[in-house]
Protein backbone atom coordinates (compact mmCIF):
# COMPACT_ATOMS: atom_id res chain seq x y z
CA UNK A 1 0.00 0.00 0.00
CA UNK A 2 1.20 2.86 -0.83
CA UNK A 3 0.19 6.60 0.56
CA UNK A 4 2.18 10.37 0.09
CA UNK A 5 0.56 13.22 1.67
CA UNK A 6 1.55 15.02 -1.78
CA UNK A 7 -0.89 12.90 -4.00
CA UNK A 8 2.83 11.96 -5.27
CA UNK A 9 2.40 8.05 -7.41
CA UNK A 10 5.81 7.39 -8.87
CA UNK A 11 8.80 10.19 -7.78
CA UNK A 12 9.88 12.97 -6.01
CA UNK A 13 9.95 16.61 -7.50
CA UNK A 14 13.55 18.00 -8.18
CA UNK A 15 14.47 20.10 -4.79
CA UNK A 16 16.02 23.71 -5.03
CA UNK A 17 18.63 24.86 -2.50
CA UNK A 18 17.49 27.70 -0.63
CA UNK A 19 20.77 28.60 -0.77
CA UNK A 20 21.42 28.09 -4.64
CA UNK A 21 20.16 26.10 -7.30
CA UNK A 22 21.99 23.68 -9.17
CA UNK A 23 21.71 21.74 -12.19
CA UNK A 24 22.51 18.05 -11.95
CA UNK A 25 24.84 16.51 -15.17
CA UNK A 26 25.78 13.49 -13.08
CA UNK A 27 24.35 10.24 -13.99
CA UNK A 28 22.38 8.18 -11.43
CA UNK A 29 24.98 5.60 -9.88
CA UNK A 30 24.84 2.34 -7.99
CA UNK A 31 26.47 1.42 -4.53
CA UNK A 32 26.49 -1.08 -1.67
CA UNK A 33 25.13 0.26 1.36
CA UNK A 34 26.12 -1.52 4.90
CA UNK A 35 23.65 0.46 6.43
CA UNK A 36 20.64 -0.45 3.64
CA UNK A 37 21.72 -3.98 4.45
CA UNK A 38 21.58 -3.55 8.11
CA UNK A 39 17.92 -2.28 8.03
CA UNK A 40 16.42 -4.79 5.77
CA UNK A 41 18.39 -7.33 8.04
CA UNK A 42 16.54 -5.81 11.32
CA UNK A 43 13.13 -6.96 9.50
CA UNK A 44 14.30 -10.14 7.83
CA UNK A 45 11.77 -13.22 8.35
CA UNK A 46 9.04 -10.74 9.27
CA UNK A 47 5.22 -10.07 7.56
CA UNK A 48 3.00 -6.89 7.16
CA UNK A 49 5.35 -4.41 8.68
CA UNK A 50 4.88 -0.65 8.22
CA UNK A 51 7.80 1.01 6.95
CA UNK A 52 8.22 5.00 6.61
CA UNK A 53 10.20 6.21 3.53
CA UNK A 54 11.62 9.45 3.57
CA UNK A 55 12.59 9.70 0.10
CA UNK A 56 9.17 10.60 -1.57
CA UNK A 57 7.18 8.66 -3.24
CA UNK A 58 9.67 6.09 -5.22
CA UNK A 59 7.87 2.87 -7.59
CA UNK A 60 11.67 1.62 -6.72
CA UNK A 61 10.92 1.59 -3.28
CA UNK A 62 6.83 0.87 -3.57
CA UNK A 63 7.78 -2.37 -5.28
CA UNK A 64 10.97 -3.42 -3.44
CA UNK A 65 9.17 -3.19 0.05
CA UNK A 66 5.52 -4.29 -1.12
CA UNK A 67 7.47 -7.42 -2.40
CA UNK A 68 8.84 -8.36 0.47
CA UNK A 69 5.00 -8.21 1.91
CA UNK A 70 5.18 -4.69 4.22
CA UNK A 71 3.60 -1.55 3.44
CA UNK A 72 5.33 1.83 2.49
CA UNK A 73 3.91 5.52 3.51
CA UNK A 74 5.92 7.74 1.29
CA UNK A 75 6.45 11.35 2.29
CA UNK A 76 9.05 13.67 0.58
CA UNK A 77 9.99 15.32 3.59
CA UNK A 78 12.55 18.07 1.93
CA UNK A 79 9.97 19.42 -0.21
CA UNK A 80 7.73 20.20 3.19
CA UNK A 81 11.18 21.93 4.43
CA UNK A 82 10.83 23.83 1.74
CA UNK A 83 7.32 24.83 1.91
CA UNK A 84 7.64 25.67 5.93
CA UNK A 85 10.81 27.56 6.07
CA UNK A 86 11.68 28.39 2.15
CA UNK A 87 10.81 31.96 1.09
CA UNK A 88 11.62 35.03 2.69
CA UNK A 89 14.38 35.09 5.28
CA UNK A 90 17.38 32.55 6.03
CA UNK A 91 16.12 29.04 5.62
CA UNK A 92 17.94 27.94 9.41
CA UNK A 93 16.72 31.12 11.11
CA UNK A 94 13.61 30.47 9.81
CA UNK A 95 12.94 27.08 11.58
CA UNK A 96 13.46 28.62 15.39
CA UNK A 97 9.39 30.06 13.88
CA UNK A 98 7.20 28.48 16.26
CA UNK A 99 4.38 28.32 13.26
CA UNK A 100 6.73 27.02 10.37
CA UNK A 101 8.31 24.09 12.89
CA UNK A 102 4.34 22.97 13.56
CA UNK A 103 3.53 23.03 10.41
CA UNK A 104 6.61 21.13 9.43
CA UNK A 105 6.19 18.44 12.38
CA UNK A 106 2.54 18.77 11.68
CA UNK A 107 2.93 17.43 7.67
CA UNK A 108 6.17 15.31 8.23
CA UNK A 109 5.18 13.15 11.62
CA UNK A 110 1.63 13.06 12.15
CA UNK A 111 1.02 10.28 13.18
CA UNK A 112 0.23 7.94 15.97
CA UNK A 113 2.59 6.31 18.57
CA UNK A 114 4.18 3.28 17.56
CA UNK A 115 2.35 3.34 13.65
CA UNK A 116 5.94 2.25 12.34
CA UNK A 117 8.25 -1.02 12.04
CA UNK A 118 10.91 1.13 10.66
CA UNK A 119 12.12 4.80 8.55
CA UNK A 120 14.29 5.00 6.13
CA UNK A 121 14.97 8.68 6.96
CA UNK A 122 18.11 9.13 4.22
CA UNK A 123 19.85 12.32 4.24
CA UNK A 124 16.81 14.59 5.44
CA UNK A 125 18.06 15.35 9.06
CA UNK A 126 21.41 17.58 8.26
CA UNK A 127 19.43 20.16 7.04
CA UNK A 128 17.87 20.77 10.58
CA UNK A 129 19.06 23.13 13.29
CA UNK A 130 18.09 22.43 16.69
CA UNK A 131 16.19 22.54 18.78
CA UNK A 132 13.57 21.58 15.41
CA UNK A 133 15.93 18.52 15.12
CA UNK A 134 15.95 16.65 18.66
CA UNK A 135 12.35 17.29 18.20
CA UNK A 136 11.87 15.46 14.99
CA UNK A 137 14.18 12.97 15.78
CA UNK A 138 11.95 12.68 19.50
CA UNK A 139 9.09 12.27 16.94
CA UNK A 140 10.69 9.75 15.31
CA UNK A 141 11.22 7.71 18.35
CA UNK A 142 7.02 8.61 19.16
CA UNK A 143 5.52 6.81 15.97
CA UNK A 144 8.53 4.05 15.84
CA UNK A 145 7.51 0.36 17.50
CA UNK A 146 10.09 -0.76 20.11
CA UNK A 147 13.39 -2.93 18.01
CA UNK A 148 12.52 -0.65 14.91
CA UNK A 149 15.19 0.17 12.74
CA UNK A 150 16.00 4.02 11.36
CA UNK A 151 18.68 4.74 9.13
CA UNK A 152 19.58 7.82 8.08
CA UNK A 153 22.85 9.53 6.42
CA UNK A 154 24.68 12.70 7.02
CA UNK A 155 27.51 14.15 5.35
CA UNK A 156 31.23 13.37 6.60
CA UNK A 157 33.17 16.62 5.36
CA UNK A 158 33.23 19.10 8.29
CA UNK A 159 34.84 21.76 6.29
CA UNK A 160 31.68 21.43 3.04
CA UNK A 161 29.70 24.73 2.67
CA UNK A 162 27.12 22.85 0.43
CA UNK A 163 26.82 18.83 0.02
CA UNK A 164 25.21 17.22 -2.93
CA UNK A 165 21.30 15.68 -2.65
CA UNK A 166 19.85 12.67 -3.66
CA UNK A 167 17.04 10.71 -4.28
CA UNK A 168 17.33 7.45 -2.95
CA UNK A 169 16.36 4.31 -4.80
CA UNK A 170 16.37 0.74 -3.52
CA UNK A 171 18.32 -1.65 -6.16
CA UNK A 172 18.16 -4.55 -3.51
CA UNK A 173 18.80 -4.70 0.04
CA UNK A 174 22.47 -4.13 -0.16
CA UNK A 175 22.42 -1.40 -3.02
CA UNK A 176 21.19 1.67 -3.96
CA UNK A 177 20.58 3.77 -6.49
CA UNK A 178 21.40 7.83 -6.35
CA UNK A 179 20.38 10.21 -8.63
CA UNK A 180 21.88 13.81 -7.66
CA UNK A 181 19.12 16.32 -6.90
CA UNK A 182 21.46 19.48 -6.23
CA UNK A 183 22.99 20.86 -3.33
CA UNK A 184 22.14 22.31 -0.02
CA UNK A 185 23.92 23.96 2.98
CA UNK A 186 23.76 21.50 5.84
CA UNK A 187 22.47 23.07 9.20
CA UNK A 188 25.29 21.69 11.37
CA UNK A 189 28.43 19.37 10.91
CA UNK A 190 27.66 15.82 12.58
CA UNK A 191 30.34 13.60 14.25
CA UNK A 192 29.85 10.19 15.77
CA UNK A 193 29.47 12.06 19.35
CA UNK A 194 27.13 14.43 18.65
CA UNK A 195 24.72 11.41 16.91
CA UNK A 196 25.19 9.60 19.97
CA UNK A 197 23.64 12.21 21.70
CA UNK A 198 20.89 12.97 19.01
CA UNK A 199 19.75 10.09 19.64
CA UNK A 200 20.16 9.16 23.14
CA UNK A 201 17.05 8.03 23.51
CA UNK A 202 17.50 5.09 21.15
CA UNK A 203 18.71 1.52 22.32
CA UNK A 204 21.65 1.14 20.23
CA UNK A 205 23.24 3.39 16.92
CA UNK A 206 25.80 1.86 14.77
CA UNK A 207 28.00 3.68 11.97
CA UNK A 208 29.52 3.18 8.83
CA UNK A 209 31.72 5.55 6.82
CA UNK A 210 31.43 5.85 3.15
CA UNK A 211 33.57 6.12 0.36
CA UNK A 212 31.77 8.90 -1.01
CA UNK A 213 31.84 10.60 2.34
CA UNK A 214 28.36 9.91 3.53
CA UNK A 215 28.10 8.76 7.45
CA UNK A 216 25.14 6.00 7.56
CA UNK A 217 23.91 5.16 10.96
CA UNK A 218 21.31 2.83 11.82
CA UNK A 219 19.69 3.45 14.96
CA UNK A 220 17.91 0.59 16.61
CA UNK A 221 14.54 2.30 18.53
Amino acid sequence: MLRDRRGTETGSPSLYSPERSVASSTQSHTRASNGLDQFFSSIQDQQNLSILDFAGASQANVSFITTLGHRIFSNDILHTLDEAFGGEGDFVANQADPRRADYFLRESLDFSERSFDGALVWDTLQFLAPPLLQETVDRLFHVLRPQSALLAFFHAEEKANLVPLYNYRIVESKTLSLTPRGERKPAQYFNNRSLEKLFQKYHSVKFFLTRDHLREVIVRR
